[in-house]
């Protein structure tokens, strides 16, 4: 929202678009006559012009904008700045709970006499449901030749087969209530839109959708920008909208007008050129593109694009590479406006914005030519691709930077089957390598053996967003239905496509039908098998793993593929693309090489290889320029918010304060604000909760996924008198803090050198006994005694997920100490009140003999400063506050009590 203008000490670069209506302006920062601006990377003038046009000297201060003007002769030091992002774009995991906050927040200021409609989106915020549906139903219940029609109220056909509306209606069953509270936020708060349910993933209608590309809002144009509460809010920086995920808690405070205080950050230009190979998909680029930058080392920096190979990638290419930038660990991985964004907008049915978009975008020195070297802006560092060097690859079997070329995929599982356990290896004995089992499904025999593929899922924004992969997916079952190929029935197939528009040109173009034979039923409109809403396997196929103790295999085509994430019943797992994703199908197995050996042998005995029925580049492009037209993104994003009749007959209270329902196990009011008042205290005699390794992810730390039937969220429950039918996932539940923290850190996959096993458990050390998680931190909350953890390098990397701060919080962890930490789960601690500690440049927990055993003292000085050093007992740590403002934040609580204190208070 704009500052009043009068205030601003750069109204004098305000000018109309167009001299005929003056009505309509911008600042035009061109007119700042610095020669630094056009040197600077394009994401940083983003920021300044955010900077300029917010400009109060109170929030945003004249010297913010010289230090961002002064971009390039600051690398070397920490400078803090302010941003203000245009909107915010939540999803229904990360969403329910900054609505049960907002909720308990109307509350906190009410019992301190304070309007409670104070509390209130200030910035924009778009809220899209699909996070919550899962695969329950997929081809082989019901048959997939049984389809129902649904007639929205405009008479607009819709095919829906029977998986996906039985999906549909279980999705709601189990969230009604959840549904029904999100509906009573889209009434009771201002400025906040909810898409309803079955309509896409967030990423993919941001894409399609939401993006304005230029903002034209009270009168002045300005570039659309966006923080969200999921780490591949990214994807958009592949339409030059420059966006990254925050922890929920951050996003909250942007949603009640609060800028973001960042660290200026490093710009690593990252140059394309070549030509890809005709068989490479814009998947395989991603993937080698990760492990590029995870090894050049980009955590907390910005990644910009440039060079000649960049107009050579279409908009949904550039969506996949920015979509899995918290892959390779940077902020944001930035694609600036260029002819063929423009193209994408004529395409998705953005034509009446054009006309403002280019001529404002030029007018700022924002619109790139990829092939004009003289626009090329100065960088922190310059890495280069070259696109022709690409191979077909995919990535596993645990982390996404671990990419693996195809052609090699065979002998590196092999080698992963018999390595020491870690994140390439199972340390399956020698002699055990080639053990099968045999098993009976649907009255067939068959049998699975280490590296059988029991997942293969087409899903994630990071690849259902791009037409090229999708139809390539499809062209490439057609191939394999005409030359008699299936997929064997027990393997768990799916298809979750991020919007409507994917499933209109896959049905138009003709390919739907053959992917449907090969088990590839659009199940869902959401985040499904990626998030690890992947459903049950069938029990035949279970038993078989678990009597073998097998390692078996997920494929999808998703971006992350972390330990326990997919699938407890799948330890390797794999990134690919959405063709690859039906070849290992197929195939049955990770263990092929498809270049020498053949992907099946057909009913007539003929070997049928991969390169058979792969199609190339050009055929899948003249199918894409036939089939995705302009006509369908405006008929399916026309009816979003209104085709859900579930979502329409949903009743949901219009009062302004929530009324909390006792007997609830979704909503709960949260007891964030229970200590709204209280100072923060130094750290005495702290035991150790969990003594933890290297790239410790959100997804070791936050609830997610299934709630396991022996874990302490499924004890409260059940006590709360549900069955295990009715558990749900934990992302379901993240509106209830009693099921939230008894799953903090319950991920089977967590490594604990307490135990030296995985497991989602800890020593209580006083009396030596092993509990779960939950269970040792309550015994020494009842003991008054606080909490640290001992961690690694990365510390928190992954998604940005507000419970992995929340949770320990709640806990009772007061501190973490690890090598060092991912941005966003750094900020979420901070947000919470929980210290970030850092040990020193080369020490660590062995370095320095610390066991986890010990009691540990911090004492929290009156006079706290940013990245500061603090004496502990025997060993110093970094205190990594990194700006003022965490400072500020950290001394009033966390971010939420210091907002509900400054709204309180004016």
């Amino acid at each position: 929202r704009m500052t009043a203008t009068v205030q601003n000490p750069f109204q004098h670069l305000v000018e109309a678009l167009d001299p005929s209506d003056q009505t309509r302006q911008f600042f035009n920062l061109s007119k700042l006559g610095d020669p630094r601006y056009d040197h600077l990377p394009f994401s940083i003038r983003i920021l300044l012009e955010s900077a300029v046009r917010n400009c109060d000297e109170f929030l945003v201060k004249r010297s913010d904008v010289e230090s961002i003007m002064n971009w390039k002769q600051t690398q070397t030091q920490t400078v803090e700045v302010p941003f203000r992002p245009a909107r915010v774009i939540l999803q229904d995991f990360t969403g329910v709970p900054a609505v049960v906050d907002f909720a308990a927040m109307r509350d906190a200021v009410t019992k301190l006499g304070a309007d409670p409609e104070k509390i209130n989106p200030v910035c924009p915020a778009d809220l899209v449901i699909d996070h919550s549906i899962q695969v329950d139903f997929n081809r082989n219940q019901p048959k997939s030749s049984e389809f129902c029609w649904i007639l929205d109220n405009r008479r607009v056909n819709t095919l829906i087969n029977a998986c996906l509306q039985k999906n549909q209606d279980l999705e709601f069953d189990r969230n009604k209530e959840r549904f029904q509270f999100l509906k009573w936020g889209s009434k009771a708060f201002k400025n906040m839109r909810i898409i309803p349910p079955g309509s896409g993933i967030v990423h993919q209608v941001n894409l399609e959708y939401l993006a304005r590309v230029v903002f034209d809002h009270d009168g002045f144009f300005y570039p659309d920008s966006l923080v969200g509460t999921d780490s591949h809010t990214t994807m958009i920086n592949g339409l030059g909208v420059l966006g990254w995920g925050v922890g929920g808690i951050e996003a909250e405070a942007v949603m009640l007008g609060q800028p973001i205080s960042m660290v200026l950050p490093e710009v690593v230009g990252y140059k394309l050129s070549g030509t890809p190979d005709k068989f490479i998909t814009s998947t395989d680029i991603v993937l080698t593109v990760t492990k590029h930058l995870r090894q050049v080392g980009v955590v907390g920096k910005f990644v910009e694009f440039f060079g000649p190979g960049v107009a050579q990638l279409s908009i949904a290419d550039r969506a996949t590479i920015a979509n899995m930038c918290p892959e390779y660990g940077a902020t944001a991985a930035f694609f600036p406006v260029d002819d063929v964004s423009v193209q994408y907008l004529e395409q998705t049915g953005e034509c009446p914005a054009l006309t403002y978009i280019t001529k404002y975008l030029k007018a700022v020195g924002m619109f790139r030519d990829y092939n004009n070297v003289s626009q090329d802006p100065d960088f922190t560092q310059v890495v280069e691709l070259d696109l022709s060097s690409v191979v077909p690859c995919c990535s596993g079997p645990k982390r996404p930077q671990d990419r693996i070329a195809v052609s090699s995929m065979k002998s590196d599982f092999e080698t992963c089957l018999g390595a020491k356990v870690g994140f390439k290896g199972f340390q399956v004995a020698p002699d055990l390598h080639t053990a099968t089992v045999p098993f009976q499904f649907n009255g067939q025999q068959y049998s699975l053996s280490h590296g059988s593929v029991v997942i293969a899922a087409i899903t994630s924004c990071t690849n259902t967003s791009n037409p090229s992969v999708m139809l390539g997916a499809g062209l490439l079952a057609k191939k394999a239905i005409e030359c008699g190929l299936s997929v064997k029935p027990y393997i768990k197939t799916s298809l979750s496509p991020g919007s409507g528009v994917v499933t209109y040109y896959l049905k138009e173009s003709g390919v739907m039908d053959y992917l449907s034979q090969l088990g590839f039923e659009v199940v869902g409109y959401g985040c499904m098998t990626c998030i690890g809403n992947s459903g049950p396997l069938p029990e035949p196929v279970v038993e078989a793993i678990t009597q073998g103790d097998l390692v078996a295999a997920g494929v999808l085509s998703g971006n992350r593929n972390f330990e326990g994430r997919v699938h407890p019943n799948t330890r390797a797992n794999y990134l690919a693309s959405p063709p690859l994703v039906i070849a290992y199908a197929i195939a049955g197995t990770m263990r092929i090489d498809f270049e020498n050996e053949p992907i099946a042998t057909n009913a007539e005995g003929r070997q049928i290889f991969l390169r058979d029925i792969w199609p190339t580049r050009e055929e899948i492009q003249a199918v894409e320029r036939t089939f995705v037209i302009p006509s369908m993104f405006k008929e399916v994003y026309e009816k979003i918010e209104k085709v859900n009749e579930r979502w329409n007959s949903l009743v949901a209270p219009s009062d302004k304060l929530y009324t909390w329902d006792p007997q609830s196990t979704y909503i709960k009011s949260p007891p964030f604000f229970d200590g709204l008042l209280q100072p923060p205290k130094s750290i005495n005699d702290a035991y150790v909760l969990l003594n933890l390794g290297d790239s410790v992810t959100t997804d070791h730390i936050s609830p997610a996924g299934n709630i396991a039937r022996n874990s302490s969220a499924a004890r409260y429950l059940t006590s709360r008198g549900l069955t295990p039918r009715d558990y749900n996932s934990y992302g379901s539940r993240r509106g209830n803090d009693a099921v939230m923290a008894r799953g903090t850190f319950a991920n089977i996959r967590l490594f604990n050198k307490f135990l030296n096993k995985q497991a989602p458990q800890t020593l209580h050390l006083p009396t030596g006994e092993t509990l779960d998680v939950f269970d040792a931190a309550e015994r020494y909350q009842q003991s008054g005694v606080p909490l640290l953890v001992l961690a690694g390098k990365e510390y928190g990397s992954g998604s940005s997920r507000d419970w992995a701060a929340k949770g320990p919080f709640l806990l009772g962890i007061k501190a973490v100490i690890a090598e060092s930490y991912e941005r966003i789960h750094r900020s979420n601690l901070v947000g919470m009140g929980v210290i970030p500690l850092e040990y020193l440049p080369g020490q660590t927990a062995d370095s320095l003999g610390l066991t986890g055993r010990e009691r540990y003292t911090i004492p929290i000085p009156e006079q706290l400063t940013p990245r500061m050093l603090d004496t502990g007992k025997t060993f110093q740590v970094r205190m990594r506050f990194d700006t003022d403002v965490e400072l500020t934040y950290f001394h009033n609580g966390g971010i939420l009590n210091y907002m509900i204190r400054q709204m309180s208070e004016n």
